[in-house]
């Protein structure tokens, strides 16, 4: 713990000029996401990305190397089939210290945007000194449009404000509930010099300093769009199976849930409780559980 203590107090006494913020991302398979996660987060103030690419088929890869050629971003290749979320994503950070010279590294996935308070960007709210920053992450839900073949994932307006407290054992065996309006875990900022691990994949940290300069941040936002569309849930659930059935991968029980839902020929049901009707939004608006996002006029304005 001393090693880790000292190498946060000498990043901090020796940075100088403004914090240099890297992201990085593991990805598979995520060639509908990937562009939009890199050009947004490059127009929120993200200086440069670590990619971890596990296999990717898709085309993810190729964007990627295209990618190259406008920003800072670095390809690690990941061949390994045992999905360590958690180690990964700490040899990232671990990297993005190393090669990027960052100063805090933005642990995210694939389908998460990170969304500063309106007229700032990400480094109005970061400084050198922080060793890990917590924020709040939310949901997206899906609406009836999302059942149309030509469904633009950016297009969605609502977001879970205050989810619904799903006792733990429900959320593992009920199928009369909709996992976007559960509880989800908050997000972390990390600051490479001092962190000792990630844990729970990128939700939370272990840090040398963590126990004098950690905080929550409110002025950060990150959305999260965990089912875009039918094919790509399918395709997700169908890869968790493969893992579960060659590995001793740690998921989530709704991952368990689903590979067994997808065995039983029940996924697409299952895909269906994701989609909110007209008066399911009106409901959950009245009752404080979903409420108007902001995401749909900030994709135009960094798209359009």
């Amino acid at each position: 713990m001393i090693q880790y203590s000292l190498a946060y107090w000498q990043h901090r006494l020796t940075q100088k000029g403004p914090v240099r913020i890297a992201m990085s991302i593991l990805v598979k398979d995520e060639v509908d996401i990937i562009e939009d996660n890199i050009r947004f987060h490059a127009r929120m103030g993200v200086d440069c990305f670590a990619v971890m690419d596990n296999l990717s088929t898709d085309g993810t890869r190729e964007v990627l190397h295209s990618l190259q050629e406008e920003f800072d971003l670095h390809i690690i290749e990941q061949k390994c089939q045992n999905y360590q979320q958690a180690v990964w994503m700490t040899e990232l950070a671990h990297y993005a210290k190393k090669y990027l010279k960052a100063d805090l590294v933005i642990s995210n996935d694939a389908d998460e945007f990170w969304l500063p308070k309106q007229g700032t960007n990400l480094r109005d709210h970061l400084y050198a000194s922080d060793s890990v920053v917590t924020l709040k992450r939310r949901n997206m839900v899906l609406e009836e449009r999302a059942l149309q073949a030509d469904y633009d994932y950016r297009t969605a307006r609502f977001s879970v404000a205050n989810p619904i407290l799903y006792n733990s054992e429900t959320q593992k065996t009920s199928d009369a509930i909709s996992m976007l309006l559960v509880k989800i875990s908050p997000k972390t900022i990390v600051n490479p010099h001092g962190l000792i691990r990630l844990k729970g994949g990128n939700h939370w940290a272990k840090h040398g300093w963590r126990w004098i300069n950690a905080r929550n941040c409110n002025d950060i936002t990150v959305y999260h769009y965990p089912i875009r569309s039918y094919a790509k849930f399918e395709a997700n659930i169908k890869n968790r199976k493969r893992l579960l059935s060659r590995t001793n991968a740690r998921m989530g029980d709704h991952y368990r849930r689903w590979v067994r839902l997808l065995e039983e020929g029940k996924l697409e049901e299952e895909f269906q409780r994701f989609v909110l009707s007209e008066n399911d939004i009106a409901t959950t608006q009245k009752l404080g559980i979903t409420e108007t996002a902001p995401m749909p006029a900030m994709f135009r304005q960094v798209f359009d």
